[in-house]
């Protein structure tokens, strides 16, 4: 900085010759203090007022390339949003989104379409529908073990760790560990390890994936759309098959010829109920009219499938989602949607096909049940709750089967968890169910006023996961995939929701 002439600093481009003589004429240079030359006054003074031109103009000339150069500079780069520099999630986020990289803008691209390809083929699983197509039951795990390679890489290089660690992650993460612990001390190693690699492993890693990869709205809604879409198909092809009297179960009871997840008629319910919230609230997302009708449409298609399974736990598992859906969403009228969601609720069940009632009746007059599953079901429980309390850390993955007389899994989700893996696995089961429920219920209350789609969604999702509470709390599904999909995509909501509020 020029102490002699401060004003120079006020003009961004440099002052002519005849401007700087006018200034110097008029201000005259201050000289600091020193001892002073032995020297002709004149000369001195001339060759003084030639040092103080030449520092003044290049100065300036110094100041106003310099303030340009600036000013290009920050024309040029992003504006970053203020955050907390002690929240390092939210930086790592930020460095995601605004960095040029092209392995961290595209290497979670890329995953993300092995992680859908996937998806595909373990929800739909086409090669049981068409036989020729038989080649692809190989190709799910090729697809699977390439997705992972590629996810490792591109994680470290957007986040610089191997995942985002929230409590859900935690908890499956302690989940994996229990399992493996228990195959060594569990009764049946062989079992143990053929429930961990059948499913269990492979859902966590999915969802581990799915809640560092599902990023984007768009993202968030093609996964949805998988999910919905193989309900959708199913429950066609169950409607079907009850209109055409072929009953594979029990029966009276409709049976698919899809495999895996939906050949049991008590885990295809299960999968209906938790999309029944999801369609519902997306019906108030979408804007055009058609759209609407056909989410109101899959709604009462997805109940009628329900239905024809004559799965006592997925009934039970839809009247209280769907109270959940409308004491949250009709907040301001309670009276009137509680009325009319009582008087739907025994309309729908005076429309139930066949012995429908009496099935459900059963659930509290065993008599009323002709096979007698009933008082199996009681006995299975009362049975699991005692090898709990023998074994509070576990009889192995799988090994449930071969800890009664029946050769059958304890039909409920809850002490799958706790006599497989242990009582801490059961708190631990707990947390990664209920984690989800309070921080979409968060969002829910943030958003009530604005009333947009992280709002339904949020509000769905809630619906839909204690839909899945209920509706296990009947069937040993605690390793299959409906819960650890319903679990990221409430992950993936909050993520995208806290990176939107930052953005703002």
């Amino acid at each position: 900085m020029d102490k002699e002439n401060p004003k120079s600093f006020r003009s961004l481009t440099p002052p002519t010759r005849i401007q700087q003589k006018s200034y110097e004429s008029l201000h005259p240079p201050i000289e600091s203090y020193q001892e002073k030359p032995k020297e002709l006054p004149e000369a001195s003074h001339d060759h003084n007022s030639q040092i103080h031109e030449l520092k003044s103009t290049s100065s300036d000339l110094t100041i106003s390339t310099g303030s340009s150069f600036i000013q290009n500079l920050q024309a040029e780069s992003p504006t970053y949003p203020r955050i907390n520099k002690s929240d390092k999630t939210i930086k790592r986020a930020f460095k995601l989104l605004f960095s040029e990289s092209w392995v961290v803008q595209n290497g979670h691209l890329i995953t993300y379409v092995g992680l859908y390809v996937f998806s595909i083929l373990v929800w739909f699983r086409p090669y049981e529908l068409i036989p020729s197509l038989g080649f692809l039951s190989a190709t799910a795990f090729y697809v699977a073990l390439a997705t992972l390679f590629i996810f490792i890489p591109s994680q470290f290089f957007s986040e610089g760790s191997l995942t985002t660690f929230p409590v859900e992650v935690k908890c499956v993460i302690a989940l994996m560990i229990l399992a493996i612990i228990t195959m060594f001390i569990g009764k049946d190693f062989a079992r143990s390890w053929q429930s961990f690699n059948d499913t269990f492993s492979k859902a966590v890693l999915v969802f581990v994936i799915m809640v560092n990869v599902v990023r984007t709205p768009r993202r968030f809604f093609s996964m949805l759309f998988i999910s919905l879409s193989i309900a959708f198909i199913v429950s066609f092809i169950a409607i079907n098959l009850y209109l055409k009297g072929e009953f594979k179960v029990e029966g009276y009871r409709i049976g698919l010829d899809i495999g895996g997840m939906f050949g049991n008629p008590n885990d295809m319910a299960l999968h209906l109920v938790t999309m029944i919230p999801i369609a519902f609230c997306l019906m108030f997302v979408a804007k055009n009219f058609l759209i609407r009708l056909f989410f109101l449409g899959s709604v009462m298609l997805f109940i009628c499938a329900m239905m024809v399974t004559f799965s006592r736990g997925a009934f039970l598992a839809f009247l209280i989602s769907s109270a959940v859906l409308a004491w949250k969403l009709g907040r301001k009228n309670r009276l009137k949607i509680i009325t009319t969601f009582a008087v739907g609720s025994i309309f729908l069940m005076l429309l139930a096909p066949g012995n429908y009632l009496l099935r459900l009746f059963s659930i509290f007059i065993p008599q009323l049940d002709p096979v007698g599953s009933v008082d199996q079901r009681r006995g299975l429980f009362l049975r699991s709750i005692y090898v709990t309390l023998r074994n509070p850390w576990g009889i192995g993955l799988g090994n449930s089967r071969i800890m009664n007389d029946y050769n059958l899994e304890w039909h409920n989700a809850y002490m799958q968890i706790a006599s497989e893996l242990g009582i801490v696995a059961l708190v631990i089961y707990l947390i990664f169910l209920i984690s989800p429920l309070k921080r979409l219920a968060a969002i829910e209350k943030i958003q009530e006023n604005e009333a947009d789609w992280f709002y339904y969604l949020s509000v769905g999702l809630q619906a839909s996961l204690v839909a899945y509470m209920v509706g296990s709390f009947f069937a040993s599904v605690a390793y299959n995939w409906y819960v650890y999909y319903l679990v990221a995509y409430a992950v993936a909501l909050r993520r995208i929701y806290r990176i939107k509020k930052l953005m703002q």
